[in-house]
C-alpha cells in the first residue's frame, strides 16, 4: 500500500490530508449526533409525568439534565410557558431552527471531501498522462517501459480519489439517516408538547 501511495505521486499527499480531514469530521459528527440520540419516547412519558406531579420546575429540570435536541427544544417551550403559550410556541419553533442547524453542521464539509477527492485523483490522471507522454517525447518511442510509469500513476490518483469519496460517503449517508430521525422526532414531539401544554390550561 505504501509502494502504491509512493508511486501515485505528489497529488495522493493532498488526497491523503482530504481523507484524514473527512476522518475528523466523522469523528465530531458521530460524537455529536450519538450524544443526541436519546429513547424521546420514553423521555415524553416523563416529561408529562413530572408536568402532572411536579410542575412546569421541575419537567424544565430535568430537560436541562437531558441531552438532545428534544430536550433542549421542550425546554425552550417550558421556560417561556409563564408567558403564555404563544410564547411557549415561538420559542419551540426558534429552537428547533437552531437544533436543526446544529444537527446539520459540517456536513457541507464532507461533502467538499466527497467532490474534491475525486478531482483531485482525475487531476493527478491528467498530470500522469503528462509524464508518460514527455517520456514518448524525450526516448523518441512508444514502448510500454516508456509509459509504465506515468500510467501508473494516473491510475492510482484516481483510483485514490475515487476510494476516498466512496469511505466518506458511507459515513455521510449514515449521519444523514440519523439526522432524518432526529429531525422527525424533533417536528413529533415539539406538536406533542405544545398539545400537552394547550391541554394544561
Amino acid at each position: 500500500m505504501v509502494e502504491y501511495f509512493i508511486n501515485g505521486g505528489p497529488f495522493m499527499w493532498p488526497i491523503l490530508i482530504l481523507l484524514l480531514a473527512g476522518f475528523g469530521i466523522v469523528g465530531e459528527r458521530f460524537y455529536s449526533l450519538i450524544s443526541s440520540s436519546i429513547n424521546t419516547s420514553k423521555f415524553f412519558e416523563d416529561v408529562e409525568e413530572t408536568l402532572n406531579n411536579n410542575g412546569v420546575e421541575a419537567s424544565l429540570e430535568l430537560c436541562k439534565n437531558t441531552e438532545g435536541p428534544v430536550a433542549k427544544i421542550f425546554s425552550a417551550g417550558l421556560s417561556r410557558i409563564g408567558r403564555g403559550l404563544e410564547e411557549a410556541e415561538k420559542a419551540i419553533a426558534n429552537a428547533a431552527s437552531l437544533e436543526m442547524s446544529f444537527l446539520e453542521k459540517n456536513m457541507i464539509w464532507l461533502n467538499a471531501v466527497i467532490t474534491i477527492a475525486p478531482m483531485l485523483g482525475f487531476t493527478g490522471t491528467v498530470a500522469g498522462m503528462v509524464n508518460a507522454f514527455d517520456a514518448i517525447a524525450a526516448a523518441n518511442d512508444i514502448s510500454p517501459a516508456v509509459v509504465a510509469g506515468g500510467i501508473s500513476q494516473a491510475l492510482l490518483t484516481t483510483a485514490f480519489g475515487l476510494i476516498v469519496a466512496m469511505i466518506i460517503q458511507i459515513f455521510q449517508n449514515f449521519f444523514v439517516s440519523m439526522i432524518d430521525k432526529l429531525i422527525l422526532d424533533m417536528e413529533e414531539y415539539s406538536a406533542k408538547i405544545l398539545d400537552r401544554l394547550y391541554e394544561s390550561k
